[in-house]
């Protein structure tokens, strides 16, 4: 892009037919959870919910009330969930921005009672259950207990419950798991018919039972293009890639053989080199580690990244290359280019991270360019 030294591509038209083909997936009358906490997963929050909305999510689900605040201010017809615990002092924005908290404790219970009295008015709840995670949630031994002390608040009601599976690689434990929730959800069904029960995301929906009460699933990852494990009912689903991101060549140099390349001398030359500076490092997206592990695609062709990535620049080796007229050429990190692509997957295992960390990593100096036409 003219005039800009990195940025991020974003295909909410991608976005939409992903979202579409989930649904198509799904069994008729399951809700559709749409997560979008950390901004969007680095795919901002406000272009990706605003096409969420006219999509047809069923119910938001983010991390705190900042977030949740943002997509209120968007529009008051959707549900939204937040999936951390709050802070006393943020009690206050349930009723201001109409949200749902998730309800772990007692004390939880008590102060959202206690608002809820004061103003007159009625706050929603999803009682979030400890089957396994040991993070948030009522561990669930002591769910019965908790659950009649809610069905006794003056101002909460109770409208979805849930919990979360640690390992869903891991079919025996998060089999245990559903079976515990199973066993505090079963005995609400005739007094909460129209509760929202929830547990899985993509990677761990391994199977659905007409049966079974759940009858809302999560969904994050998988809408913006990246498949759950092999493991998933949801892993063959074909969904594109809504990210790209792209950076350019600022400096084209010659080294001569021994000369070392950027911080900690990881590197030495082993022959008269060429080397590119690209005009981003960890300070916009780049993996610290990726260095003599990935590629940047220029023209379509891949050549590798060298020596430790720096906060502003990335070394690419272009010796193998005819360098003639590439300054300023655009170098494609993650995406496509040409006849080839480095798919984010490729990124984050080459840098020894996970895909949803390189989407979180991407800094608000970084511009997003946000493609909009439909398909």
């Amino acid at each position: 892009m003219k005039n800009m030294r990195c940025w991020a591509e974003i295909d909410l038209s991608a976005l939409e037919r992903n979202l579409n083909r989930i649904r198509s997936a799904l069994p008729k009358g399951i809700k559709y959870i749409s997560v979008v906490k950390a901004d969007a997963y680095g795919h901002g929050i406000h272009p990706t919910c605003a096409r969420l909305m006219q999509t047809g999510v069923d119910l938001f689900a983010v991390a705190n009330v900042k977030e949740a605040v943002d997509i209120r201010e968007m529009g008051s017809g959707w549900p939204i969930l937040i999936l951390g615990p709050l802070l006393e002092e943020e009690d206050p924005a349930l009723l201001e921005y109409d949200l749902i908290p998730c309800l772990s404790d007692e004390k939880e219970l008590e102060r959202f009672s206690r608002l809820a009295k004061a103003k007159g008015k009625i706050i929603p709840v999803h009682l979030k259950i400890d089957t396994g995670m040991g993070r948030m949630g009522c561990w669930w031994e002591h769910a019965p207990s908790l659950l009649r002390k809610v069905s006794k608040a003056r101002g909460i009601a109770l409208q979805g419950i849930l919990t979360h599976f640690s390992t869903p690689a891991d079919p025996q434990f998060t089999q245990e798991q559903k079976k515990r929730f199973l066993k505090i959800v079963h005995p609400l069904l005739r007094k909460y018919p129209d509760l929202l029960i929830h547990a899985d995301n993509s990677s761990s929906l391994q199977s659905w039972d007409k049966k079974s009460p759940f009858n809302a699933v999560r969904i994050g990852l998988l809408q913006f293009g990246i498949s759950p494990p092999r493991e998933s009912l949801l892993s063959n689903l074909q969904v594109e890639p809504v990210l790209s991101f792209h950076s350019r060549l600022a400096l084209i140099k010659d080294l001569p053989k021994g000369a070392s390349l950027s911080y900690g001398r990881e590197q030495i030359l082993e022959k008269d080199s060429r080397i590119g500076i690209i005009a981003a490092g960890y300070g916009d997206a780049v993996p610290l580690h990726c260095g003599g592990k990935a590629n940047g695609l220029i023209n379509g062709v891949p050549y590798p990244l060298v020596g430790r990535v720096t906060m502003d620049q990335t070394l690419i080796d272009l010796t193998d290359c005819d360098s003639k007229n590439l300054l300023g050429s655009p170098v494609t990190l993650i995406g496509k280019q040409g006849g080839d692509e480095i798919t984010l997957s490729d990124l984050a295992k080459q840098s020894g991270t996970i895909e949803w960390e390189l989407l979180c990593s991407i800094t608000k100096r970084v511009p997003r360019v946000y493609l909009t036409n439909r398909e």
